[in-house]
């Protein structure tokens, strides 16, 4: 049965037919996803790349190591805290209806729910710079981490901000300082309901998912389980050799609207693009998302946006999106806002894949 897996894991990382796609470099994608296969980085990895004149998916890997099936390229993945992106989207659209302003305190709408909302604002909020406290840096409290059996408790939003307020602000004045905190945006799922009347899912598939026909994109509430096909998501733990737990399946409230969605490598890409082309807010509006500030060395952030510059030989090259990463997958879905796009999902084995691994897939598409 070991030396099945083992064939049945190289056969899937073998190389593959690819479509002639003149601007697309599809040999040094599939060999950059491969070589973190075969490093064991990866169990498996999906692909999809868009620009002026086509489009191309691809995957790599295995869907289990059970089976050793090869991965589909439209294979279903947790995307983590892209979710940010979809819920500052319906925020902004809001925005545009008039239903509230960027500089409005949380006071005005969420009357006694956020401490000191009387001085945080929507802004402060939607990019990270409120102090509210991470619920997700306490023990217990992230799916970043394995959980064992509590990984299928339910969670309530209200909950999680008890954990969050419980310890206070990261820092005392809103706005005078950054700090990714995954606590901002159950808030803002919070104020698209308090909004709309509606639970914010049934917002981003009305606003979102359904004008731009994202049909493998869910907002999966309390349902644990991924649609078919997807790619099983897997952690090290501890330990020579690693013992590797199946991660799969997870009740996914404990993330909310702060990175619960579920989506595919297609899906993804035709999200960014559509926003950064304008197509999901007004101009004003997608100009205040990519109104950016410094956050880490990696990356400026505006409102729901990252801003990565790529390094090109002519020079650094901006690129917009979100990165997400909850236990057992991995996600990047970036845009240049020009007609070039790449999203890569990536599935955890042995060890974590390099930080640095997905930039030069990056340089490959955006610094042609």
């Amino acid at each position: 049965m070991l030396l099945k897996t083992i064939l049945s894991f190289v056969l899937a990382i073998s190389p593959a037919a690819a479509p002639a796609t003149p601007d697309i470099p599809v040999a040094e994608l599939h060999d950059r996803l491969t070589a973190l296969a075969t490093d064991r980085h990866i169990t498996a990895g999906l692909i999809h790349v868009r620009t002026g004149t086509g489009q191309w998916s691809h995957a790599v890997g295995v869907r289990d190591l059970a089976s050793g099936a090869p991965a589909a390229a439209d294979g279903h993945f947790r995307i983590g805290s892209v979710t940010k992106t979809f819920a500052a989207t319906v925020l902004l659209q809001l925005t545009d209806e008039g239903r509230l302003a960027l500089d409005d305190p949380i006071e005005r709408h969420l009357p006694g729910v956020v401490p000191d909302g009387g001085r945080i604002t929507v802004r402060h909020i939607l990019q990270h710079t409120s102090g509210l406290h991470d619920y997700m840096s306490e023990p217990g409290h992230s799916t970043n981490r394995w959980r064992a059996d509590a990984r299928f408790d339910d969670y309530t939003p209200s909950q999680l901000l008890k954990v969050a307020f419980a310890k206070g602000p990261d820092f005392e004045n809103p706005g005078e300082s950054w700090h990714y905190s995954n606590t901002n945006y159950v808030v803002a799922g919070l104020l698209v309901e308090r909004l709309t009347g509606h639970p914010y899912g049934e917002e981003v598939a009305r606003r979102i998912l359904r004008p731009l026909h994202l049909t493998h994109t869910s907002v999966p509430g309390h349902r644990p389980s991924l649609p078919k096909p997807h790619a099983r998501g897997y952690e090290p733990l501890p330990g020579t050799p690693p013992t590797i737990v199946d991660a799969t399946d997870m009740d996914p409230s404990l993330d909310w609207a702060a990175g619960e969605m579920i989506s595919t490598t297609r899906d993804l890409t035709t999200f960014v693009t559509a926003l950064l082309k304008g197509r999901l807010t007004s101009q004003k509006s997608l100009t205040e998302m990519r109104r950016m500030r410094e956050a880490v060395p990696l990356f400026r952030y505006g409102l729901g946006l990252q801003e990565f510059a790529i390094p090109c030989a002519d020079g650094p090259k901006p690129v917009w999106g979100h990165t997400g990463q909850l236990i057992g997958y991995v996600t990047v879905a970036f845009t240049d806002g020009k007609g070039k796009s790449l999203t890569v999902s990536l599935n955890p084995y042995e060890q974590d894949p390099p930080t640095e691994a997905v930039l030069p897939m990056a340089k490959a598409v955006f610094c042609r």
